[in-house]
């Protein structure tokens, strides 16, 4: 027996250093979601030309959303007011209510990337303060960290997770790196939240702006003493941004700044990795 608890011991010491260590290809990667298809919403009218109103999730944006001198987008979750508090839940009742399948997949996406986004910030504030959206534990599963399990809205009949949008709709129907860039799970290290609601008409231009942001900031690409660090992201995420560390410097490259370009070239390869799970929230 002692000899097993020996082996057993050294097994988790190897994996925490695994997952511990530098460079591009982490331990945590194995536990990451899949991109596994719901196929229920893939149905789409192309033909459709109607809208989704989104301008309750924009307002709200616009009166506590804000920027800090390192250019993180902050939710200023305190002093939002309890009118507001409600009018965020209508607007995500309403969305709830839509036959989604009856839009064509520009209003889709643009539906998807805005219902989860309301729902992590409301999910924030059901629960605020916290110094991390990980420290929301009511998904199901003894060690579960976060909100990401847990069913948060009913649309078509079916009672969805933040996991189920990402996972099970958003990545596996539209396969868009980009998706990462407009998702936010209320972290520092997190892209930005979008200081709009996304729409149909600009959701392109959008997820285009979003990309470039994150990749220009230190959030995204850190290069150091010749040594380039990334976000967890593009590890965790490794096969949406082309399945190899050489396809991420590549993807990375396309939304670089011409500096940032030259210095992905040049060093080629990724030394670190970083993640800030600290709330994006303002400081009281």
């Amino acid at each position: 027996m002692k000899i097993l608890a020996a082996l057993i011991v050294l097994v988790l010491v190897t994996s925490i250093a695994f997952m511990m260590r530098p460079g591009f290809g982490s331990f945590e990667r194995w536990f990451a979601p899949k991109a596994v298809l719901w196929p229920k919403w893939q149905a789409d009218d192309a033909r459709s030309k109607a809208e989704i109103e989104h301008s309750d999730w924009s307002a709200f944006l616009e009166r506590y959303l804000s920027q800090d001198e390192q250019g993180v987008a902050l939710v200023d979750y305190g002093a939002v007011t309890s009118a507001d508090r409600d009018a965020l839940g209508d607007y995500i009742q309403r969305l709830s209510n839509i036959e989604i399948g009856a839009h064509n997949k520009d209003v889709q996406l643009a539906y998807w990337v805005n219902v989860y986004n309301a729902l992590t910030v409301q999910v924030v504030l059901d629960k605020y303060p916290v110094a991390s959206i990980r420290d929301i534990k009511i998904s199901p599963g003894l060690f579960a960290l976060g909100p990401w399990d847990k069913a948060l809205i009913t649309i078509d009949g079916e009672p969805i997770t933040l996991n189920d949008i990402e996972h099970r709709i958003l990545r596996p129907i539209w396969r868009d790196p980009r998706l990462h860039y407009v998702l936010n799970c209320a972290s520092i290290g997190c892209p930005n939240l979008g200081s709009a609601a996304y729409s149909a008409g600009a959701v392109e231009d959008q997820l285009d702006a979003a990309a470039r942001a994150y990749v220009n900031s230190d959030r995204g690409v850190w290069v150091e003493n010749g040594q380039i660090s990334v976000s967890r992201i593009y590890d965790w995420f490794v096969e949406d941004f082309g399945g190899t560390e050489q396809a991420v410097l590549e993807h990375l490259s396309v939304y670089a700044r011409p500096d940032l370009r030259g210095r992905l070239s040049s060093i080629g390869r990724i030394s670190g990795q970083h993640y800030d799970w600290s709330l994006n929230g303002v400081v009281q």
